[in-house]
């Protein structure tokens, strides 16, 4: 049960300072989500937006800090 705490809280952490980082950094961060390989399909009626080079840049950096995490933990 304490191991689920540990793990809920790293998680708050880490949402708060993503959180932080959006608001201070908001308009510093518009290019993460038009990266080259983002799907982008616009049409007269119809919006589609797959972002997937900026989600496996996402993946990449959230593991990264849930490895540094486990070591602290």
């Amino acid at each position: 049960m304490q191991q689920l705490a540990k793990i809920l809280i790293a998680i708050g952490i880490i949402t708060i300072i993503i959180g932080v980082i959006m608001y201070l950094g908001g308009n510093k961060l518009n290019w993460l989500f038009r990266l080259p390989g983002d799907i982008r399909i616009e049409k007269e009626n119809f919006r589609f937006y797959f972002p997937v080079t900026s989600m496996i840049i996402i993946s990449i950096v959230l593991t990264l800090i849930i490895q540094l995490l486990k070591r602290f933990f």
